[in-house]
């Protein structure tokens, strides 16, 4: 599911982002799907030194929760759960889904998205909730 500024600018933010942060399913099958289709955008964890060995497959997201990537097609952050609002399976019931780069997916909806970047305590998420705010308070009830 898409969080973070991409999915802020889903819902309409004029906020511009970096990266694409995704909420994963941590089950064995969805592992083995996510690391398969990042295999050819060639994954390698962001920030850390050149030739550090690392390969991202369903071991490597089994070990870990949330990575932040570099790949060929630009900044992934994979998020096992965001702190403070809950994993996949808590977060499933507060999506939408939409239309993103022509593909269905999820998103988390508006109210969630606020409640996730005020758990985050960032500056720069903290900034964009007055946005976001408003941009509920806009949307037909």
């Amino acid at each position: 599911m898409v969080v973070g500024g991409v999915a802020a600018t889903l819902h309409g933010s004029a906020r511009l982002t970096q990266d694409v942060d995704i909420v994963y399913s941590r089950d064995a099958d969805n592992l083995r799907r996510i690391s398969r289709a990042l295999e050819p955008l060639q994954p390698y964890l962001r920030g850390a030194p050149p030739g550090l060995p690392f390969r991202l497959d369903e071991h490597t997201l089994a070990a870990g929760l949330n990575f932040t990537l570099s790949t060929s097609a630009g900044d992934i952050d994979l998020l096992g759960e965001i702190a403070g609002v809950g994993n996949y399976d808590a977060l499933a019931h507060h999506t939408l889904e939409v239309e993103l780069f022509g593909f269905r997916c999820l998103c988390l909806d508006l109210p969630t998205l606020i409640q996730a970047k005020i758990a985050s305590g960032r500056p720069r998420d903290l900034e964009a909730v007055a946005e976001l705010r408003a941009l509920f308070e806009e949307k037909p009830k």
